[in-house]
């Protein structure tokens, strides 16, 4: 079993492990190389939690910029001639963990 971690990337969580890809927000541009912080670590039934921090992980950037599920937003007040439609798609980037020490 390999380990896993949960790490903090622009305030939200995630469980990870080695050559895991994730999803998060977007980061800034031209961001290649991520040197994250894990507060809790799983390596088989061993459990180490940090204080503040249990160990480092390193993570690229496979795809900067990546657009999410499209959304449809819709404003409707029946007998009023009121419709209005918005559609918006978020912008996310792509990462790879590679190592958890």
């Amino acid at each position: 079993m390999s380990k896993k971690a949960v790490i903090k990337v622009l305030g939200h969580q995630y469980l990870a492990a080695e050559g895991d890809t994730i999803t998060v927000d977007l980061l800034p541009e031209g961001t290649k190389q991520l040197d994250l912080d894990a507060y809790l670590v799983i390596d088989g039934d061993k459990t180490t939690v940090g204080a503040p921090v249990a160990a480092k992980v390193q993570a690229e950037v496979v795809e900067p910029k990546v657009a999410g599920e499209k959304l449809r937003v819709i404003r409707y007040k029946s007998k009023k001639r009121v419709h209005k439609e918005i559609g918006h798609r978020q912008k996310h980037s792509v990462i790879k963990i590679i190592k958890i020490a």
